[in-house]
C-alpha cells in the first residue's frame, strides 16, 4: 500500500517496493573486500605491541586467571597471593587453590580469553589476543550493518572506520577484560534483528501478491514462525548475557522493536489492527526465538559449572552474599567489615548443598538448582555489597557521553631523565600509561549526533534512527539506578556503536543520495571529511596513552586535558 506522492512531489514506493528494495545493494565483492580491509587494518593495530606493558593491567588480574583455570580445571578457582609475580616470572603452574572462586560475572569472556591462553600461552599477549581479534571482528560488523542499512559501502566503510579510532573500543581491544566481548555479541544480536527485518518485509511481500482487504485476517502466520536471522539475534543475546547480565536491557528493548517492525511491516500490506494481532503472530515467537534460544544458550554457557556443582556446593553455599542484608546507609568506608558482620550471621546454605547426591536426570535439575542459588548470591552481591564501597576511577553515568572520568589501567610513573630513554629536562620526569577514555572527537559529536537521531525517529519516523536510539538508551540509561556504587566509564563501549550508528546515518543525512553534484552534497561532503580527518589526528594525538608510550610530563599534561581526567 503506497502514498501518493512525498514532500518532494516523488511518487512514494509501496510496501512491496520498500521491501525489495534493500537486495538491491552495491557490488557484494567490493563491499566485503572494502570492509575486510578496515577490519584487518583494525586488527593490525590492535596486535601491535599488545604484550606490552608485561603486567595485569586493572582486572586482567581476576579476568586472565579465572580464564586459566577454567581452561584447566572447567571452573575458576581460587589462586595463592603471589600467583601475579610468579605467572608473570613463566611460572604457572601450582598458583591455584584447589577450591572454586565466587566470581560475579558469567563465564562467556572468560572462555574466549582462555581460548588465547590456549593458543599463546599464559601471558600478556596470551590473554589479550581474544579481545583484539573480537575487537576487529566488530569493526567488520560495524561496517556490513552500516551498510545494510543505507544502502552505501562507502558509509559502511565511515562507520567501521570511526568505531576502530575510538580509544575505549581500542584500548578495551587490547585488555583481558569482558566488555569488549559485551559489545560485539550487543552488536551481533541488533545487527541479526535488521537483517530479520529485511527478510520478514521480504518473505511478506512473496505470500502477500496484493493489499490484504479481509478485516479480519491476520496476514501470513505459519510461513513467518521460523525466522532465521532471529535465530541467530537469539543465540548472540544469550552470549552477550553470558558475559555480563547488563545484556538483557538492550535484549529487552529491542525485543519491543522486532514487534513493533513487524507489527508495522503487515500494517503496510493492509492487516487491520496489526499492532494488536502481531503480538501473537510476531511477539510470541519472536519471544521464543529470542528469549528462550537465549535462555538455553546462556545456561549451556555454565556447563563447565554445572559439571563441578559439588564443589561450589561443598564451599560456597554459604558465603558473605547468601544472607540477604537490609540496605542501610553507609556509616563505614569499611566494605570488608561489612562484610565480615554478614559472615558472622550467615549460618544457611543452599537446599542442595545438604541433600544426598542424585543420579541421572535428577542430577542435572539438582545442579541448576545449584546454579539459581549461585546466582541469587552473586545478583545479592552486585545489588547490596557495593553500595559503601569507593573506587579512585569510579564515574556516574551521567556523564558516560561527556568522557567525564577516564580509567588509568596502567601506569609507570617517575621515570628519571637519562634512564630508559627520557629526555625530559632535569628536575622533570618521564611517564608511561594506558588510559581508558574515548576518542574526544567521537563521543562530543555523538551527542548531537544522537539527538538529531531522537528528532528523526520521532519527526521524520526513520527506523534506522530508531536503532541507534533505543541501542544507546537500552545500554546507557539502566546504569543510572547504580550511580551510588563504583561503576566505570568502559562500561560505556557497549553504548558506542550505536553512537557511532547516529553519527555516520547523519553523515549520510547531511551529503544525500543523489550523486550529482549540488551544494547540499558539497557541504556534507566536506563537513564529513572534516569530521573523519580530525577525528584520525584525535586518536593520533592520544595514541600514546593508549598504548604505553614514553612521554615527557609536559607532553603526558598536553593530553589530559581536564583535572578529573588524571
Amino acid at each position: 500500500m503506497g502514498l501518493s506522492t512525498n514532500a518532494a512531489g516523488r511518487p512514494v514506493p509501496t510496501a512491496w517496493q520498500r521491501a525489495r528494495r534493500r537486495v538491491d545493494l552495491e557490488d557484494p565483492v567490493v563491499g566485503w573486500t572494502a570492509s575486510l580491509g578496515v577490519a584487518l587494518l583494525a586488527l593490525f593495530l590492535r596486535l601491535w605491541k599488545l604484550g606490552t606493558p608485561k603486567v595485569f593491567e586493572f582486572d586482567e588480574t581476576y579476568y586472565a586467571k579465572d580464564a586459566w583455570s577454567l581452561l584447566h580445571f572447567g571452573y575458576a578457582q581460587g589462586y595463592v597471593d603471589d600467583a601475579n609475580d610468579k605467572i608473570l616470572d613463566g611460572t604457572t603452574n601450582g598458583q591455584w587453590t584447589g577450591d572454586p572462586s565466587m566470581v560475579v560475572h558469567p563465564e562467556v569472556g572468560k572462555w574466549l580469553i582462555a581460548l588465547g591462553e590456549k593458543a599463546f600461552g599464559m601471558d600478556p599477549f596470551g590473554w589479550r589476543v581474544a579481545a583484539a581479534v573480537v575487537g576487529s571482528l566488530m569493526i567488520l560488523v560495524m561496517c556490513r550493518l552500516v551498510r545494510r542499512m543505507t544502502g552505501s559501502t562507502a558509509l559502511g566503510l565511515v562507520g567501521g572506520l570511526v568505531l576502530s579510532l575510538d580509544g575505549l573500543q581500542f584500548v578495551l581491544s587490547r585488555l583481558a577484560l569482558l566488555d569488549i566481548f559485551l559489545a560485539f555479541f550487543i552488536l551481533c544480536a541488533v545487527t541479526c534483528l535488521v537483517c530479520d527485518r529485511d527478510w520478514y518485509r521480504a518473505k511478506l511481500a512473496r505470500l502477500v501478491p496484493e493489499q490484504v482487504r479481509d478485516h479480519a485476517s491476520f496476514g501470513p502466520v505459519r510461513p513467518l514462525l521460523f525466522r532465521p536471522w532471529l535465530l541467530a539475534s537469539g543465540i548472540c543475546w544469550g552470549l552477550a548475557i553470558g558475559t555480563k547480565w547488563t545484556a538483557i536491557y538492550p535484549l529487552a528493548a529491542f525485543g519491543l522493536m522486532v514487534w513493533l517492525w513487524s507489527a508495522g511491516a503487515r500494517r503496510s500490506f493492509g492487516v487491520q489492527w496489526a499492532t494488536l494481532r502481531s503480538i501473537v503472530t510476531d511477539g510470541l515467537p519472536a519471544f521464543v526465538h529470542l528469549v528462550v534460544i537465549g535462555g538455553i544458550v546462556y545456561t549451556a554457557t555454565w556447563t563447565g559449572w554445572l559439571i563441578h556443582a559439588n564443589e561450589y556446593e561443598d564451599h560456597l553455599s554459604s558465603t558473605q552474599y547468601t544472607q540477604f542484608i537490609e540496605e542501610r546507609p553507609c556509616t563505614t568506608d569499611d566494605d570488608d567489615k561489612l562484610q565480615e558482620d554478614n559472615l558472622d550471621n550467615s549460618g544457611k546454605r543452599w537446599p542442595t548443598a545438604t541433600e544426598p547426591d542424585a543420579h541421572g536426570l535428577g542430577e542435572v535439575v539438582q545442579s541448576l538448582r545449584s546454579l539459581y542459588y549461585y546466582h541469587r548470591d552473586v545478583y545479592t552481591f552486585h545489588t547490596h555489597f557495593l553500595n559503601c564501597s569507593s573506587h579512585t576511577y569510579q564515574s556516574k553515568p551521567s556523564g558516560w557521553p561527556l568522557l567525564n572520568r577516564p580509567v588509568g589501567v596502567a601506569a609507570d610513573t617517575d621515570i628519571k631523565p637519562g634512564t630508559r630513554g627520557c629526555d625530559a629536562p632535569e628536575g622533570s620526569s618521564c611517564l608511561k600509561q594506558v588510559l581508558l577514555i574515548g576518542t574526544p572527537m567521537i563521543w562530543w559529536t555523538g551527542i548531537l549526533a544522537m539527538v538529531y537521531a531522537l528528532v528523526m525517529w520521532i519527526g521524520a519516523r526513520d527506523w534506522r534512527f530508531g536503532v541507534a536510539v533505543v541501542g544507546f538508551a537500552s545500554t546507557w540509561l539502566p546504569w543510572l539506578q547504580y550511580d551510588t556504587r563504583p561503576i566505570f566509564l568502559f562500561y560505556a563501549v557497549a553504548m558506542l556503536p550505536f553512537m557511532v550508528l547516529a553519527l555516520t546515518l547523519t553523515m549520510g543525512k547531511l551529503i544525500g543520495r543523489s550523486r550529482a553534484p549540488s551544494p547540499r552534497r558539497t557541504f556534507g561532503v566536506v563537513v564529513t571529511g572534516v569530521f573523519l580527518v580530525l577525528t584520525v589526528l584525535n586518536f593520533a594525538w592520544f595514541w600514546p596513552i593508549f598504548t604505553d608510550q614514553l612521554l615527557t610530563r609536559s607532553e603526558w599534561l598536553d593530553r589530559i586535558w581536564f583535572q578529573r581526567w588524571i
